[in-house]
């Protein structure tokens, strides 16, 4: 199993007056009254792999934005612990911290926070600035990311002469350019029009191809995290109530609550072929589907295939097991759910 990057033990983060000794008055009574408190976060289990994306989704207020920052340590959180690569990051001094989040951590916001004196170069080469990095060596670097993110050409341009989805392109190449093996975006493309929106999701979705950074974006779209995500946290006042692939999400809700974001959902157009796959119950007959096309990719395979079991091979080739067609045909079509 791939490494754990950031684990969340228990982790709690309550505002109010004396949170600390509240929280433990609560495990100790736990039909206390909260009167005077918000429970922002509530006692959340969490690993981040190695790698992945996840993403953490709910509505408003349901504690997501305040997670990413105890993950951060943005914010101090009330009980439990945060761990980034095995260190205890409330055990870190205020250097250490800094280091942590200049050499690790790259951060995407709402608000977009670029310098309106400073050119979209100078913008870009501010995190490096910050760390002592000489112009020449800067510069070269805040190039290469405005190249990557499709902004060669606007160096010299300053903030107020872009629209909102090239800012926000700035916002991302500043974040990528101290190269950053974690990368925290807050609702980046909240602001945006639909059609920058879906833009700049392509773009996330080509930078994600070419780099491999560990990845926790927050969202309250459920169109956005199934397109973007591995896994999915839905949180919901405080707790998560369930974190899992898309496709297991959308099949399998583990609460009500989950259930009400899928009900809309095409589950054929989320769900991979690889989802339903079984072991064989015999020899495999026939051309095999690939485990990482959808079921709505394969819909008219599937509906003129006589074959009661398909078989499913990987990226490489390689058969992996098979799909019943009647199972598939029952998220395609809809099986009464």
């Amino acid at each position: 199993m791939t490494e754990s990057v950031i684990t969340c033990s228990n982790v709690s983060k309550i505002f109010g007056p004396n949170p600390a000794q509240h929280l433990a008055d609560m495990k100790a009574n736990p039909g206390l009254s909260s009167a005077g408190y918000v429970y922002a976060v509530r006692d959340v289990n969490l690993e981040v792999r190695r790698g992945e994306m996840l993403v953490v989704m709910g509505l408003s207020g349901s504690g997501k934005s305040t997670l990413v920052r105890c993950l951060s340590r943005l914010i101090e959180i009330t009980g439990g612990s945060v761990t980034v690569e095995g260190r205890d990051i409330a055990s870190l001094s205020e250097p250490e911290l800094i280091d942590l989040r200049r050499r690790k951590m790259g951060m995407v916001f709402q608000s977009f926070g670029l310098l309106p004196n400073r050119s979209v170069l100078e913008n870009v080469a501010f995190p490096l600035e910050m760390r002592g990095q000489d112009r020449a060596t800067r510069y070269a670097r805040a190039r290469e990311m405005l190249d990557l993110v499709g902004l060669k050409g606007r160096e010299d341009y300053f903030p107020r002469e872009l629209s909102g989805g090239q800012q926000q392109r700035v916002g991302i190449a500043r974040s990528l350019a101290v190269e950053p093996d974690i990368w925290f975006l807050d609702e980046p493309f909240s602001a945006l029009d639909p059609l920058i929106r879906r833009e700049m999701q392509d773009e996330f979705l080509r930078l994600k191809g070419m780099m491999n950074k560990t990845i926790i974006f927050i969202t309250h779209d459920f169109d956005e995290a199934l397109r973007l995500a591995d896994r999915i946290a839905i949180m919901k006042d405080g707790r998560i109530e369930q974190c899992d692939t898309p496709d297991q999400i959308v099949l399998h809700p583990a609460t009500d609550y989950v259930a009400k974001f899928t009900a809309e959902i095409d589950r054929a157009r989320v769900v991979h072929i690889g989802s339903l796959v079984r072991p064989l119950s015999g020899p495999a007959s026939g051309e095999p589907v690939a485990a990482q096309r959808t079921i709505r990719d394969l819909a008219r395979q599937l509906v003129s295939d006589n074959r009661s079991q398909i078989p499913v091979a990987d990226a490489e080739g390689k058969i992996i097991g098979s799909v019943l067609r009647q199972e598939a045909l029952d998220v395609l079509l809809g099986d009464g759910r």
